[in-house]
């Protein structure tokens, strides 16, 4: 497999070689650009594990086609596979033809008749310090400019789109949704201030444009993921590439350089993070064997620009970690990435989405006696500090015990339940139990083979994560998300009627507790209707209400034009309408993010426009400035009502091409 991390950070352009920055080398990373499109030496292919299902039968995958394929489909009129129709569909899916097979519903959309125009507050006021003079970027709410930053916080993006010229951008980009500086906040999405120095520079993602003059990718972006819930933890995205590599985003302040490759014959179709980016989880298409699974892919974080294979000029950065230790929790800003394996997903052939959460609060990884991050600050050199994450000891909750991962087909009209407990048990073991020479031992083994750590599937299969309920459905699951801590812990499936399908995970996502499910669990427990027809993106709530991430979702419906606020009660098992945004500039709205708040409280979502060919921003609520100057309070930046709608146009950026999925968090 390609590999690509930080021992490469540093590419000179001019040059035919990238340039490690402290030795190391494992996994393929070091040496030229031409060794890196040439493979890792010593990789091996991590085995499939076959996951045992509770409900279905055994065996891979939905049944073959036994007439021709639906139009722009799969499968037939019965929901059978064409295996040509699946694997011409499998090189299509960074392609128009992918995205209108994943998020187009054979519904013609509404028209502009009875949507309003909503109020824009876009003045792209320029940022002109005292004192300072003009800086990157514009502002649009609050001032006068001050010479103090203030409490300063952005939300950061990525963002995917087909590129109009694939040659020309590489359809990823690292943009600001939403910022707060000098007495001022920004609603309109723009680049980031480091994006070449300039508010008008490089619209291209940096890692993602390494990554091509590496010959890694050349684009054709499929998917993107990132870890949800509280702010500073989620610090990159990963994104999924149609030749099968999985890289690092990168944003302002994290940009981390790191790839690895799946098998030619799988193909990506969505990726998950978990709470706290310990495993990404990214469905596959088998185009050999025809059938689904999921790629479980260990990650660890580390300092900016730090080398995971070497302990030189490892420094604090954010309480992180001082080495690499894939599978355990971490700040976000990935340094290192190894495919430990493939569960299969009986009776499902075509996966098209996932979600997963583990239940952990992240901010359960501080040491509430310090306010310090555990990382650093107990560094696992030490038993004694490993032995305070055992049972009875001061930071036994601290870490996920288990999770819940979510996949959904949309042709074959099936969701998968699988249980992430046997994963998380066998990591957490090796880290935390046993004596302090064997974990030594272990972690100098760091790399890309079976045996070297993180053990594949193969080498240690006792870690696969189970598949333990397949259900399928009256309708197509179009879009998937599950909660991300405390409460009622659900999942959310919605399909192309219309309907919000409410699914209790009560039990298997108890964050720092041992999962106990319950009776009740991965049943439906409820449905909320009237989202809005061919629903396509579901996002956590981030800033109401009360800032819980729980009992709130936004739902986006393509065909509707709409985006709505879902409310659900205390138990989690039914819930109502609470708001609805339409828009006449929206034209094709796809793909919805909630923008996180620290500090300063926005209230802003973002809506990737796929035919309008760019992000919107929009504001829902008063921003309130913590830190008490221009918007010390709800009433002195309110957000500008059009007619009884409480909802005002914050602005755009455009793209040379179709966005399709956003991720959006605070970072450092």
């Amino acid at each position: 497999m390609k590999v690509l991390h930080n021992s490469a950070i540093l590419l000179a352009v001019a040059a035919t070689a990238l340039v490690g920055c402290g030795g190391g080398g494992g996994g393929g990373g070091g040496g030229s650009i031409a060794a890196l499109g040439a493979g890792s030496a010593g990789a091996t292919t991590p085995a499939t594990a076959t996951a045992a299902a509770a409900t279905t039968a055994t065996g891979s995958g939905s049944p073959l086609a036994t007439g021709p394929a639906v139009a722009n489909d799969i499968v037939d009129s019965s929901q059978a596979i064409s295996a040509s129709a699946y694997r011409d569909m499998a090189s299509k899916l960074s392609k128009d033809a992918g995205i209108a097979y994943r998020y187009g519903s054979g519904d013609t959309a509404v028209d502009n008749t009875g949507i309003p125009t909503l109020y824009a507050h876009d003045p792209a006021n320029p940022l002109n310090v005292p004192g300072r003079g003009l800086l990157p970027g514009t502002w649009q709410v609050g001032g006068p400019l001050s010479s103090d930053a203030g409490l300063y916080s952005t939300s950061s993006a990525n963002l995917t789109y087909v590129a109009d010229n694939p040659a020309l951008r590489m359809g990823v980009t690292d943009l600001q949704v939403t910022g707060y500086q000098y007495n001022t906040f920004a609603q309109t999405p723009q680049l980031s201030w480091t994006a070449g120095g300039t508010a008008g520079g490089k619209i291209d993602s940096i890692n993602a444009v390494t990554y091509k003059q590496a010959g890694i990718v050349s684009g054709d972006p499929v998917a993107i993921g990132r870890c949800e819930g509280q702010t500073g933890f989620c610090n990159q995205s990963l994104v999924a590439y149609q030749n099968g590599v999985i890289g690092t985003a990168g944003n302002n302040t994290a940009n981390n350089k790191t790839t690895t490759k799946l098998p030619a014959n799988k193909v990506p179709t969505s990726i998950a993070i978990t709470n706290d980016n310990e495993f990404a989880l990214v469905t596959v298409w088998d185009t050999t064997a025809l059938k689904g699974q999921v790629a479980v892919v260990a990650l660890a974080g580390l300092c900016n620009g730090c080398d995971p294979y070497s302990s030189s000029g490892i420094y604090n950065w954010w309480e992180e970690w001082a080495a690499a230790y894939p599978g355990l929790f971490n700040r976000g800003n990935i340094a290192f990435m190894k495919i430990l394996g493939y569960v299969d997903l009986p009776g499902m052939t075509a996966p098209t989405e996932i979600a997963v959460t583990t239940g952990l609060n992240q901010w359960a990884t501080l040491d509430q006696n310090t306010a310090l991050g555990i990382g650093w600050n107990t560094p696992l050199t030490s038993q004694t500090n490993r032995q305070r994450f055992l049972s009875g000891g001061s930071y036994y909750n601290s870490y996920a015990k288990g999770g819940m991962a979510v996949v959904i087909s949309k042709s074959e009209q099936k969701v998968a339940f699988i249980d992430l407990k046997p994963l998380f048990t066998y990591v957490n073991s090796v880290y935390f139990s046993g004596d302090q020479a064997t974990f030594n031992t272990r972690m100098a083994s760091l790399g890309q083979a079976d045996n070297q750590w993180p053990y594949t599937f193969t080498q240690q299969p006792s870690q696969v994560p189970t598949v333990v309920k397949t259900v399928s459905l009256a309708q197509r699951p179009t879009a998937v998300k599950t909660s991300v801590f405390g409460g009622a812990s659900r999942a959310w499936v919605a399909t192309q009627d219309g309907t919000l399908h409410i699914y209790s995970l009560d039990g298997y996502a108890n964050g720092g507790s041992a999962p106990a499910p319950a009776a009740n669990a991965l049943t439906e427990v409820g449905t909320v209707t009237g989202i809005g027809r061919n629903p396509t993106s579901i996002s956590n709530s981030k800033g109401e209400p009360s800032g819980n991430t729980q009992t709130q979702v936004l739902v986006n419906s393509r065909t509707d034009r709409k985006v709505s606020w879902v409310r659900f009660a205390s138990n989690g098992n039914s819930g109502s309408i609470v708001r609805t945004l339409q828009d006449t500039r929206l034209v094709d709205p796809i793909a919805i993010e909630d923008a996180d708040n620290f500090a300063t409280m926005g209230y802003v979502v973002s809506v990737a426009d796929y035919a309008g060919k760019a992000l919107r921003n929009y504001r829902y609520g008063p921003i309130i400035f913590t830190d008490g100057k221009a918007c010390p309070n709800a009433s002195s930046c309110p957000v500008t009502p059009t007619g009884n709608v409480a909802i005002e146009y914050g602005g755009a950026m455009a793209y040379e091409g179709k966005p399709f999925q956003v991720k959006t968090s605070n970072v450092p």
